[in-house]
């Protein structure tokens, strides 16, 4: 599947709510919080880069908190051996209770696939991993790594196309992040104990700096600040339709096409590690 295959939605209203500002800029957007140095913002505010070496990785976080939102950012990973490093791109609150959305890239040798993992955290629990092949190289160059998220639904897509959605079922009793605000945050660093087949292959530091780059950041997003949330957006051409958008049933075929050939883990199906049943939202499914 090409990743510029587009990513449609059905919209059952369009909010009223409209704010136009310029394009994300990351002096104006993101603050680079540790590296010492590793963390670059070029180009007039346009890219961010990552850096990670022996001594030390690196990370930065959005100024704003959002409280739902669409969240669009490129990135190009680590090329050649990433092996043990991982490239973390997510939105969480703060605190044991915390809510969070998480894209991870896990890196490996070269010329082998990266693994995409994804989990979301909802009141300090997470354990809902999903783990992807990526049907391109995504170190070649910049690909659109999309978080929607809405009091419905959690939606991952992929340039566009839908790969993961995690749907609202506090009905039957699982918590859904909805109430704490969330920033973004990205980092790049050494997880060889674990991250590159089960922590067997190591990082190999004669290959560092390790790289990711950053550009095209874009928020249709409500804006948390103060105890209230304001709905604003980057983008003059857009809405906030995504308050309560959903996959129509083309979209949803895609997801499906993407989860039977590149999907590599879901707990969904992990029996042996839920003995005593399989969580309440895999089976409502």
């Amino acid at each position: 599947m090409a990743g510029s295959v587009g990513f449609t939605y059905s919209f059952l209203l369009i909010a009223s709510l409209f704010a136009a500002a310029s394009a994300g800029n990351f002096y104006r957007d993101f603050d680079i919080t540790w590296g010492d140095g590793r963390g670059k913002i070029l180009n007039n505010g346009q890219m961010l880069t990552l850096s990670l070496d022996k001594a030390s990785g690196s990370g930065f976080q959005s100024k704003n908190e959002y409280l739902f939102g669409r969240i669009d950012m490129q990135l190009k990973l680590v090329p050649g051996n990433s092996a043990g490093t991982v490239t973390a791109y997510y939105l969480s609150s703060q605190g044991a209770a915390h809510d969070e959305i998480d894209f991870e890239f896990l890196g490996n040798v070269s010329g082998q696939p990266y693994t995409l993992h994804t989990n979301v955290f909802s009141e300090g629990k997470g354990g809902r991993e999903q783990q992807f092949r990526l049907w391109f190289d995504p170190t070649a160059d910049f690909h659109t790594y999309s978080i929607l998220w809405n009091p419905q639904r959690i939606i991952f897509s992929v340039d566009g196309t839908a790969i993961r959605e995690f749907k609202n079922f506090e009905s039957i009793g699982v918590p859904f992040p909805k109430s704490q605000a969330m920033r973004i945050y990205s980092s790049l660093w050494n997880a060889d104990d674990w991250a590159t087949q089960g922590g067997r292959v190591k990082t190999d530091w004669s290959k560092a700096p390790f790289t990711a780059s950053y550009r095209n950041f874009n928020a249709n997003a409500c804006i948390w600040s103060n105890g209230k949330s304001s709905c604003s957006s980057t983008s003059a051409s857009r809405n906030n339709a995504w308050l309560t958008e959903e996959l129509d049933t083309t979209s949803q075929a895609r997801m499906k096409w993407v989860q039977k050939n590149y999907m590599i883990y879901n707990y969904c199906t992990d029996k042996q590690r839920f003995p005593q049943g399989l969580p309440k939202e895999c089976t409502a499914l």
